[in-house]
């Protein structure tokens, strides 16, 4: 299969990411939001975390300006029929996911590959909504989509040899990143171990143990990550953490995957972390923490 165009389904944080990572890697990108604002929003977030880039020197004017040009803003998920892989990448909600691949199995030819971003729902329920579940595969992108090489490939029960290996070589010789293959499970890999991390920190919080500076600096210079498990909760989206830790306790029945009361209390306030200007930390429009 020769990968040209990928419909990409959501224009939030991940569908930005993914968009703009595609398009800088040459291909034609259609973008689907359910509404001219979100969709018009979405464009624009691209057009900022570009200028962002050029303004760090690590893009030119003419690559920003190729880059927005491959990436078609639709209106209709029928536009998306002439795609070669659709990514969807929309809220962690099944019945909704379940209804757009409903849609997109009735638009898009059978040999169409329909990957969905998600980072805990089931492929295999996924696929059900579908006509052709054999087509019908898991594609996990990690935060910030440009910046880390890693790519979860998960099967469904009925997704087929050549739908994995097809996907597998677009992960790797398109997108050129590292593509790890998973069998299907709540949170897969990467979800499911960083949760429980961040899940952990909140009750080191909560019990009193450090404060939510010191703790993030502990293990963003201690352990050298990008940030610290508090921040990396305010920019996944406090509400996206609790959903997904909420998944997996019912899932698996274990009281490690129950959510924190602090990560509740801060969902309930509204405090959902950059998308909402303040989490842990607090933020600019532009996502730079203040």
């Amino acid at each position: 299969m020769f990968f040209k165009k990928i419909g990409v389904v959501g224009g939030g944080t991940m569908g930005q990411g993914i968009s703009q990572m595609l398009a800088a890697k040459g291909l034609d990108v259609l973008l689907v939001e359910h509404t001219t604002e979100k969709l018009d929003y979405a464009y624009n977030m691209i057009e900022t975390n570009l200028d962002k880039q050029l303004e760090k020197w690590a893009i030119t004017k003419a690559e920003k300006k190729l880059i927005l040009s491959r990436i078609n803003k639709v209106a209709h998920l029928a536009e998306l029929g002439s795609c070669d892989m659709v990514i969807e990448t929309i809220t962690e909600d099944l019945e909704a996911k379940k209804a757009v691949f409903s849609q997109l199995d009735q638009v898009c030819p059978s040999n169409v590959i329909l990957a969905s971003n998600t980072s805990t729902l089931s492929l295999t329920e996924l696929a059900s909504s579908t006509k052709y579940p054999e087509r019908v595969i898991g594609m996990h992108f990690i935060h910030p989509v440009s910046r880390v090489d890693l790519v979860e490939i998960i099967r469904g029960l009925k997704t087929s040899d050549s739908t994995f290996d097809e996907t597998r070589r677009f992960v790797e010789e398109v997108a050129d990143k590292k593509g790890v293959m998973i069998y299907e499970s709540p949170g897969f890999v990467t979800s499911r171990l960083i949760c429980l991390l961040i899940n952990e920190a909140l009750h080191v919080l909560q019990e009193g143990v450090a404060s939510a500076e010191d703790i993030d600096d502990a293990m963003r210079i201690g352990y050298n990550f990008q940030h610290g498990p508090l921040e990396m909760a305010d920019r996944f989206g406090l509400d996206s953490v609790e959903a997904a830790l909420e998944r997996m306790f019912r899932e698996f029945g274990e009281l490690k995957y129950r959510p924190s009361t602090v990560l509740k209390k801060m969902v309930r306030a509204g405090h959902l972390g950059v998308k909402a200007g303040e989490g842990f930390f607090k933020y600019d429009k532009d996502g730079d923490r203040l």
